[in-house]
């Protein structure tokens, strides 16, 4: 007897349902714990890994199962056998990267792909393209999308160094010299002269073999004082792909965001929507599935060129979650697990704004140097209406000196800018965390500066302000009590008692 087709598909959905299903997280720190979350609202079992470093890390407390990779630093995350091995012994029916570690290697796809565990994300072979920069220009040249000027993949020795020479010439510097397989901030340069493009060229080639092993490189013309804006998109395996909006991360250090905040404060409507569905058309373009961010920047004159689609979920997700509703890191393993789509753009409304800060043990006076090795002394975290926080620091905990510098992100949401300005400001005087330095201080200049208050800023805005950078080291009197509260349970009695 013939099957029709919507029992045969409310069957297939019924059976998906029926099995619990294991997930294993193949990262660590907050991205870890928020996707351990997703996959216990889900009724999933969440299986976490962990170096040696990592064996007090709460992502470990919070998973249903652990297994240790083993010694590390670092080199285990990115062990794609030992990842592998830990999902076949655990029975993990997928694997969830996060982001950082392996989230974009194509070689760990495939080896999901390979073994019959499910890759929660795009598929190898869009990964491979989309990762090779020089690749993803084509396939956005070719669907028409606007474009920075660029090179291919500069050939080694002589060649190489006259096509980069005559590039330079005919567009003018500064030109960004950047790694085909880079990502994340990491290998691009700026280079301001011929002569600097020379010298440079074999320092970035060494580089990027050592960070990316590959030591391709390409040129792009500088695009000066830009808006680095962003559109988060989703698509399921029927090619239906929708945009949640715009983000933007202009506000950076050394390539790398610091404040994200959704949607974008440029001033211009209809010029966004214009570019949440080029960003649709590039996903299309690329035959993107599951979660992905489409990243352009925006010149003075409202010119938007596309950059590169990332194909992981974003450190910065939380602002889109906020002003949308929409639980991305949920809705990106039921795609996995081979469901459609359950709204429609039209059901994807903005509401109101959102910031997100990105509370780093780092000292901004040092040039954010790192604070990896310093103990937490003291942790009392804010919280109140509007207020998300995505974290794994502790009272107590070591810092690690091997991995990300990221503590928690604070994510406030408000009616209007304004609101949602101010909402951030009083979470940052509450928030205490003692025994690193941190980037809080700092938040707590650019919350007052006029032009973040005004939503004016760009790339290079740190580089424009740097009055943001005379504040004091004062931990406030909330941290001062908090601190004094510490002491008293450590010692067990009031040290100053008489």
């Amino acid at each position: 007897m013939e099957i029709c087709q919507p029992f045969l598909v409310f069957l297939q959905q019924h059976l998906r349902e029926a099995v619990k299903k294991k997930i294993l997280v193949a990262n660590r720190g907050e991205i870890a714990i928020r996707l351990i979350r997703a996959i216990q609202e889900l009724d999933c079992t969440a299986v976490a890994v962990y170096e040696k470093p990592d064996e007090r890390s709460r992502h470990i407390r919070l998973a249903d199962e652990a297994v240790l990779l083993g010694n590390g630093p670092r080199c285990d995350y990115l062990n794609i056998r030992k990842i592998i091995a830990a999902a076949k012994h655990t029975g993990a029916d997928a694997i969830h990267p996060g982001y950082g570690f392996l989230a974009e290697n194509p070689g760990f796809a495939k080896a999901c792909e390979e073994e019959g565990i499910i890759f929660i994300g795009p598929s190898s072979k869009v990964i491979a393209d989309l990762g090779n920069k020089v690749v993803a220009r084509q396939i956005m040249a070719d669907a028409g999308i606007p474009m920075v000027p660029g090179t291919k993949n500069l050939p080694h020795g002589e060649e190489g160094l006259q096509n980069a020479i005559e590039f330079g010439r005919k567009y003018g510097y500064p030109v960004m010299l950047k790694a085909t397989s880079g990502g994340g901030g990491r290998g691009i340069r700026r280079i301001d002269t011929e002569d600097q493009l020379v010298n440079e060229i074999p320092v970035a080639r060494a580089e990027a073999k050592a960070a990316f092993n590959d030591d391709s490189v390409y040129l792009e013309k500088v695009v000066l004082e830009p808006k680095h804006v962003e559109v988060q998109i989703i698509a399921d395996k029927t090619g239906k792909t929708l945009h949640l909006g715009t983000r933007d991360c202009s506000i950076q250090r050394r390539n790398q965001k610091l404040i994200e905040l959704a949607p974008s404060r440029v001033a211009n409507p209809e010029l966004l929507e214009e570019i949440c569905q080029t960003a649709v058309k590039a996903a299309k373009a690329a035959n993107y599935f599951n979660a992905g961010t489409v990243e352009f920047l925006i010149d003075k004159d409202l010119n938007y060129y596309f950059m590169e689609i990332n194909t992981r979920i974003q450190v910065e997700h939380t602002v889109t979650e906020m002003v949308t509703g929409i639980d991305i890191v949920r809705n990106q393993i039921k795609l996995a697990f081979g469901y459609e789509l359950s709204f429609g753009q039209e059901d994807v409304q903005i509401r109101g704004h959102a910031i997100e800060m990105r509370i780093n043990a780092e000292d901004p006076k040092n040039n954010f140097m790192p604070e990896g090795g310093k103990k937490v002394s003291v942790y009392r975290s804010t919280g109140g209406f509007g207020v998300r926080l995505d974290g794994f620091v502790y009272q107590g905990y070591e810092i690690p000196e091997v991995y990300d510098s990221l503590l928690v992100k604070l994510t406030v949401h408000g009616f209007t800018w304004d609101e949602t300005v101010g909402r951030v400001k009083r979470c940052l005087k509450n928030f205490a965390i003692v025994g690193p330095k941190t980037t809080i201080p700092f938040y707590l200049r650019i919350v007052d500066d006029p032009d973040f208050i005004k939503g004016d800023f760009n790339t290079s805005y740190l580089d424009t302000h740097p009055h943001l950078f005379h504040y004091e080291e004062s931990i406030g009197e909330a941290g001062k009590l908090a601190k004094f509260i510490a002491e008293i349970h450590h010692r067990g009695e009031n040290p100053f008692a008489s």
